[in-house]
C-alpha cells in the first residue's frame, strides 16, 4: 500500500489540481446531483478538492463530511474547506464507518475501493450509512486500460506490475455495478472517464504520477532504484522527440440505496 506522509500528500494534492483531474471531478459532481441541504460522506476525501466543490454545493444548509486514514492528507484537505464550517475531516476505515445508520443523503468514493480488500464489506457499510433512497457514486481505474508510449517495453511492464502492488485490485471497476447491485442498490448511471495526455507538461496527471511509481516501484518485482529512474528518462525522452502519449480510464458508477 501506499503511505500518503507529508510528501506523498504533496505530490498527491499537486496531482488532484491538474486539469486531467479537474474535468474528472466535474464529472463526478454532476453525477452526485447535490441539492441544497444535503448530507454528504466523501470516503476517502484526500487533500480535500472535492470535498470544497460538495460543500459549496450543498451550503450551509447541509453537511458535508470528508474521511481518510492519512492524517497528512486530512490537514490538507481540513485547510482547504476552514472558510466552510459545515464541512468536517476525520480519519476512518472504509469498512467500518465511523457513522450511525442512514446518516447520509449522499456518499461518495474516488480513486478508493481499489485499495479495500473486502469490498462487500465496504458497500454494505455504504448501506448501512445511506438512508432509503440515497445516493452513492465510485470511480475507481482499470490499470488494464493503460497505455504509455515507452521504448523498452520490458522494463515498462515490470514497473507496472510493481506499481499495482500498491492495490488490493487493479481491476475493480469491472466488478463494482455487481457489487453494488448485490449490495442492495439500483445503478442508475455508468462513465468512463479517460485522464489523455498526448504531451507531458506540469499540468497533467501523468507528468505527476510518474514520479509516484518511480518512487514506489524499486525493491518490487525485481525493480531497482536504477531501473525507475532509466524508466522516468524513457518518458522525457519519447516527450523530448514528440512521441509521448498517455492514457488511462477511470470508471464512474452512480446507484440508488433501494
Amino acid at each position: 500500500m501506499l503511505e500518503f506522509g507529508d510528501e506523498e500528500a504533496r505530490r498527491l494534492d499537486r496531482s488532484y489540481a491538474t486539469s486531467d483531474v479537474v474535468a474528472q471531478r466535474a464529472q463526478v459532481l454532476d453525477m452526485l446531483r447535490l441539492r441544497r441541504g444535503e448530507r454528504v460522506l466523501d470516503v476517502g476525501s484526500g487533500p480535500g478538492y472535492l470535498l470544497a466543490s460538495m460543500a459549496e454545493a450543498v451550503g450551509p444548509a447541509g453537511a458535508v463530511q470528508g474521511m481518510d486514514p492519512s492524517p497528512a492528507m486530512n490537514a490538507i484537505a481540513r485547510q482547504r474547506c476552514a472558510a466552510m464550517l459545515w464541512a468536517t475531516v476525520g480519519e476512518g476505515d472504509a469498512c467500518a464507518l465511523p457513522y450511525p445508520d442512514e446518516e447520509f443523503d449522499v456518499v461518495v468514493a474516488t480513486q478508493v475501493y481499489e485499495y479495500v480488500p473486502d469490498m462487500p464489506a465496504a458497500i454494505a457499510e455504504v448501506a448501512r450509512v445511506l438512508r432509503p433512497g440515497g445516493r452513492v457514486v465510485v470511480l475507481d481505474t482499470d490499470w488494464d486500460s493503460l497505455v504509455w508510449n515507452v521504448a523498452d517495453r520490458a522494463r515498462h511492464e515490470r514497473i507496472v506490475a510493481a506499481w499495482e502492488e500498491h492495490l488490493a485490485d487493479a481491476r475493480l471497476p469491472r466488478r463494482l455495478a455487481g457489487l453494488l447491485r448485490r449490495g442492495g442498490f439500483e445503478v442508475v448511471d455508468q462513465r468512463v472517464i479517460p485522464l489523455f495526455n498526448p504531451r507531458l507538461h506540469a499540468d497533467t496527471f501523468s507528468a505527476n504520477i510518474m514520479e509516484t511509481i518511480a518512487a514506489f516501484v524499486p525493491g518490487r518485482r525485481g525493480v531497482t532504484a536504477q531501473d525507475a529512474a532509466d524508466w522516468l528518462a524513457d518518458l522525457r525522452a519519447r516527450a523530448a522527440e514528440d512521441e509521448y502519449l498517455f492514457s488511462l480510464n477511470r470508471y464512474s458508477i452512480s446507484a440508488v440505496r433501494t
